[in-house]
C-alpha cells in the first residue's frame, strides 16, 4: 500500500531489491525464469526482505490471502517494442499511436487467456472476486494460494514487525506462462504512496507569516544577520502562474486543445470552489464550464491508514498549478480509492483504458526499497500501454534528497525510477522584477534559526531539511535514452552495466521559493471552514508544472508527444534548457523566513530562520546532467522546439 507523506511515512528497509534479469530499459520485461518442468517461475515475487534469517515459520493454512494475477496480454514483448518505437524521435514509427481500442486488440489479454487463468485459480480453491482488462483478483486461504502459486507462505520479520511473504518465487503452470505477467498480494507488507510535498494537514488552516518578497529579492531582511557575507531577501509570498509561465518560456501558448490528467488518492470536496477562487484572485484565466472534471471511485477505503484528508491539499496544488501554467488545458482529476498500490494502479489504468488525457501528472511515490519487482512490472505495463496510445506520465522524484536522512539508505523513489516515466526533480527558483528569470539552484535546504540575542544564525548553515529526490536506482537497467548523456559515474554507481538515474527534468520545488496555493481549510478549533492561501513546495509542485509545460509543448506540436523522455534527452545540451547548478551566482544563496510557531497566527509566537539554497544531501546540481535536476529546466524555446516544421 502507499500513503500520504504528510502523515504516514512509508515503511522502509535497508535491504535493496534484486536486479531483475532483463530489467526494462525501453526493452522487454522478463517476468519468467526457468523453474519446475511443469511450472514457470514469476521472478521478483519473493521480496528481498523474505530471507532465511528473517523466517519465522509457516503462515497458518487458514489465514486469508487477497491477490491479483496481472495478465501479460497477447504480446508483452511486442508491447514494449512498440512503446519504444512510437516514443523515439529517430524512429520511423514516432508518433504513430494507437487508440485505446486498438491497443487492447493488439496487446490485451484474450478471452481464452482470461478463462484459462480463472480456471487455474478456481481449481486451486481460490475465489475469483473480479476481472479487469489488467488482472484477475482472487481471495482464499493460504493453503489454496500455496497450491495455486507453487510456493510456501511464511511469516518474516521486517523491521520491528512480521509480515507474510512467499518463501520462494511464485510460479504458474507452464501452459499459462505467456498469459500471466506477475502476481501481487502474496506478501502483505505495507506499500504506501506518499504525496511528495510539504503540505500542512488541510483540516487545520496553515498560513505563512511575513514579511515576504513579492518577487525574488524585492524585500531585504536588513535587520537580520547577514548570510554568506551579505544581507539576504525574505522568502517570496508564493509565485503565481504569470511568474512561472515567464520563467519556463510559455510565450503565448495556453495548452489549448490538450488534456491533462492528475492522479492522487481520494478527492477534495471543495476543489471546484478553490480552483475557481484561486484563478480569480491571482490573475489566471477563469475556468470554463466543463474544463475541470473528476473521475472518482464509488467508495473509498483505508482512509485512516492513508491520512485521507492530507491528500485534499495534494489535489488542490496539482490542479491549480496545471491551470496556472496551462490555463486553457482540459484537466481531469482521477482519484484512487486509497493510497494502496492496487488502487493507484486502477486509477492509472482508468486513464489509459479510456484515454482520458495525453499527459498525466503524479505527485506520489515511495522509497525504492519498499517497492517489489512484481508491482514494478504491473506499473510498467500500464506505462507501456500509455506510451503506445501517446500518453506520457510525469512523476515527482521525492522530497528527501538521497533518502538517507529519512530511511537510513541512499536510494531513489518509485515509480519515478521506472524507465517508462518522466521523473521530475526540483529547483529553487528566482524570478525577479517584471517576471524576469534570474537563476535556479538544485533544491536542497539547510536551516539555521536566529540566535536568542538576534545577532547571528545558530550553527549556520544548519541542518538539512528537504531536497529533490534523485540518484542511481538499483532495479532498472540504464535506458537507451540516458546513454551518452548521464555520466558513467552516476549510471554505473550500482552496476558495471549501468542503471537508470533519476530525475530526467526539473522545475520549481523549493517551499522557500514556492507557489501560492488556495484551499478551503478549517479553523484551529475545527468549527469553521474558509478559503485561504499559502506558499507550497515540493516535487509535488514540480511534477504538475512540467506536465503543464508539456501541455504547452503538445499544443505547439499539434499532436500528442506521449512518453517524452527520448525527446527530452534528444534536446540535451541545447539552449532550450536552463542548465541548473547549485551555485549559479558564484556566492552562497539564502532567504530569510519568519513563520508562525503554531502554523496559523502570532499567538504562539514567531520563529525566524535562514534557509540556505542548493544543499541537497549528498546530491549535487552541476553543469550538465545531474541527479538533482536531470537535463535541467525548460527555458525559452523549449515549448516551441516541439513544433513540427
Amino acid at each position: 500500500m502507499r500513503s500520504n507523506r504528510a502523515k504516514v511515512r512509508a515503511v522502509s528497509v535497508a535491504a535493496t531489491l534484486p536486479m531483475l534479469a532483463g530489467a526494462l530499459a525501453l526493452g522487454i520485461p522478463a517476468a519468467h525464469a526457468a523453474g519446475h518442468p511443469l511450472r514457470d517461475l514469476l521472478a521478483g515475487t519473493r521480496p528481498a526482505w523474505a530471507t532465511a534469517k528473517a523466517d519465522k515459520g509457516a503462515t497458518s493454512d487458514g489465514a486469508r490471502v487477497s491477490a491479483r494475477v496481472y495478465l501479460a496480454g497477447k504480446d508483452a514483448a511486442g508491447l514494449a517494442a512498440y512503446a519504444k518505437a512510437v516514443s523515439d524521435p529517430d524512429s520511423a514509427s514516432y508518433g504513430e499511436y494507437l487508440t485505446a481500442k486498438q491497443a487492447r486488440a493488439r496487446f490485451g489479454a484474450t478471452k481464452a487467456q482470461v478463462a484459462a487463468v480463472k480456471s487455474w485459480l478456481t481449481a486451486a480453491g481460490l475465489q475469483v472476486t473480479g476481472v479487469t482488462r489488467h488482472y484477475v483478483s482472487v481471495t482464499g486461504d493460504v493453503a489454496a494460494a500455496e497450491k495455486a502459486f507453487g510456493t510456501q507462505l511464511h511469516n518474516f520479520a521486517k523491521g520491528a514487525k512480521t509480515y507474510r511473504a512467499p518463501a520462494s518465487a511464485a510460479s504458474v503452470p507452464q501452459g499459462l506462462a505467456d498469459a500471466v505477467l506477475t502476481v501481487t498480494g502474496l506478501d502483505n507488507a505495507p506499500h504506501m504512496a506518499t504525496h511528495d510535498d510539504r503540505l500542512p494537514p488541510p483540516d487545520t488552516v496553515f498560513r505563512n507569516s511575513g514579511p515576504f518578497s513579492s518577487y525574488y529579492g524585492s524585500k531585504t531582511a536588513s535587520t537580520l544577520p547577514s548570510a554568506y557575507g551579505k544581507k539576504i531577501p525574505y522568502a517570496v509570498k508564493g509565485y503565481t502562474g504569470k511568474q512561472l509561465r515567464a520563467a519556463y518560456g510559455a510565450g503565448t501558448r495556453t495548452g489549448k486543445g490538450v488534456r491533462v490528467a492528475i492522479t492522487d488518492a481520494y478527492a477534495s470536496p471543495t476543489i471546484a470552489y478553490d480552483a475557481g477562487t484561486y484563478a480569480k484572485r491571482n490573475g489566471d484565466a477563469a475556468w470554463k464550464t466543463g474544463q475541470l472534471h473528476q473521475s472518482l471511485p464509488a467508495t473509498y477505503t483505508n482512509t485512516e491508514d492513508c491520512g485521507a484528508s492530507g491528500w485534499y491539499g495534494e489535489e488542490t496544488l496539482d490542479v491549480e498549478a496545471v491551470h496556472a501554467v496551462a490555463p486553457a488545458a482540459d484537466v481531469t482529476y482521477v482519484g484512487a480509492a486509497s493510497c494502496m498500490d492496487g488502487d493507484l494502479l486502477d486509477a492509472l489504468g482508468k486513464v489509459v483504458d479510456n484515454h482520458l488525457a495525453d499527459i498525466v501528472s503524479n505527485s506520489w511515490g515511495e522509497v525504492e526499497a519498499a517497492q517489489t519487482p512484481d508491482l514494478a512490472a504491473a506499473y510498467d505495463q500500464v506505462f507501456q500501454l500509455g506510451a503506445v496510445e501517446g500518453i506520457g506520465f510525469c512523476f515527482s522524484s521525492g522530497d528527501d534528497g538521497d533518502e538517507v536522512a529519512s530511511s537510513g539508505t541512499k536510494q531513489v523513489d518509485s515509480p519515478a525510477n521506472s524507465a517508462w516515466v518522466t521523473a521530475v526533480g526540483g529547483t529553487s527558483l528566482a524570478v525577479g522584477k517584471n517576471d524576469t528569470y534570474l537563476w535556479e539552484t538544485g533544491w536542497g535546504t539547510d536551516k539555521a534559526v536566529l540566535s536568542a540575542d538576534g545577532e547571528s544564525w545558530t550553527d549556520f548553515p544548519g541542518a538539512f531539511t528537504s531536497g529533490a529526490g534523485g540518484g542511481t536506482n538499483r532495479t532498472v537497467a540504464e535506458p537507451d535514452y540516458q546513454q551518452g548523456v548521464v555520466p558513467d559515474a552516476l549510471a554505473r554507481a550500482n552496476s558495471a552495466n549501468g542503471n537508470r538515474v533519476v530525475p530526467d527534468i526539473a522545475a520549481i520545488a523549493d517551499p522557500n521559493t514556492g507557489f501560492l496555493v488556495g484551499q478551503t481549510q478549517s479553523s484551529p478549533d475545527g468549527k469553521k471552514q474558509a478559503y485561504s492561501e499559502n506558499r507550497i513546495g515540493g516535487t509535488s509542485l514540480a511534477a504538475p508544472t512540467i506536465a503543464a509545460v508539456q501541455a504547452l509543448a503538445q499544443e505547439a506540436r499539434g499532436k500528442a508527444i506521449g512518453f517524452a523522455n527520448p525527446a527530452i534527452y534528444a534536446k540535451y545540451g541545447s539552449r532550450v534548457y536552463h542548465d541548473v547548478t547549485d551555485n549559479p551566482t558564484g556566492k552562497g544563496l539564502a532567504v530569510a523566513r519568519v513563520d508562525f510557531v503554531n502554523g496559523y497566527d502570532a499567538t504562539g509566537g514567531l520563529a525566524t530562520s535562514v534557509r540556505s539554497l542548493g544543499k541537497d544531501s549528498s546530491l549535487s546540481a552541476v553543469k550538465g546532467y545531474d541527479d538533482v535536476t536531470g537535463v535541467g529546466t525548460p527555458a525559452s524555446g523549449y515549448v516551441e522546439s516541439y513544433r513540427r516544421r
